[in-house]
């Protein structure tokens, strides 16, 4: 396993229920990735939302990838409701698929190398597609679907590596798609390695984004949950993240 630059020890953070959360805007976000595209060395990103961090109440392995982390950002609603309570608040939802859309827009600014890993057969390539129409300009170099098991991750890692990735996308759920780009950081070389999710469902049409007034009234999960079944097992993990921060008090750390 290859060593990954962590974030500086003054950078301001929150913790929640043993994660580190990073108190900064969306820009700011995008900047601090620029950083590490600078710097020429591999980063871990980690969006965090509140199912994931409840589930590295029971998974160790999980919560090793949250604090070793180079930046991780507040990815849900109930992130910045702990955090507020907490008495830290975080000024905005710094999210995977929005990550993902804004960096495609700064690939055509200043030229990132972009790669699409994940989902199934076929979804990368139409989500790239779709990107290079929505960021003329938009540098995404290479795509491939997630449909292998990890025994064929050196292999896989050994294929992208070929095209020279700035920036990692990595589309093949928590903590699986974590555990790839820590794991291969010494093959890839991506300066940058992400997890997005179902972020290539969306853009590639896939799945549906929720209506603007359900994002304004900040209950994606729901709706994500109602267009896909299968995600009411990590729906469950929500009332378990609510009772764990309760637990805890106002000023839990």
């Amino acid at each position: 396993m290859t060593a990954i630059s962590n974030l500086p020890k003054d950078a301001d953070r929150v913790v929640i229920l043993g994660v580190p959360i990073d108190r900064m805007s969306m820009n700011q976000a995008l900047d601090r990735m620029g950083e590490f595209i600078a710097s020429g060395k591999p980063h871990l990103v980690v969006t965090a939302d509140a199912a994931g961090i409840a589930q590295a109440q029971t998974d160790p392995a999980l919560m090793r990838i949250y604090r070793d982390a180079a930046l991780v950002t507040p990815d849900s609603i109930g992130v910045l409701w702990a955090a507020r309570r907490q008495g830290e608040p975080i000024s905005e939802r710094v999210s995977g698929v929005e990550i993902l859309d804004k960096m495609c827009a700064r690939s055509a600014e200043h030229g990132y190398r972009l790669f699409f890993l994940g989902a199934e057969p076929g979804v990368a390539d139409l989500a790239a597609e779709k990107m290079r129409l929505r960021h003329p300009g938009c540098n995404i170099v290479g795509t491939r679907h997630g449909y292998f098991p990890p025994e064929s991750d050196a292999v896989v890692a050994a294929e992208v590596a070929e095209f020279k990735p700035d920036v990692l996308f990595v589309a093949m759920g928590i903590p699986r798609q974590e555990t790839f780009i820590r794991e291969t950081a010494h093959i890839i070389g991506a300066k940058v390695g992400i997890g997005v999710g179902g972020s290539f469902d969306v853009f590639s049409g896939k799945a549906k984004r929720a209506p603007a007034v359900i994002q304004k009234m900040r209950a994606e999960w729901v709706w994500r949950t109602l267009q896909n079944p299968k995600k009411i097992r990590k729906a469950m993990w929500l009332p378990k993240f609510v009772a764990y921060v309760l637990r805890t008090g106002k000023k839990a750390r």
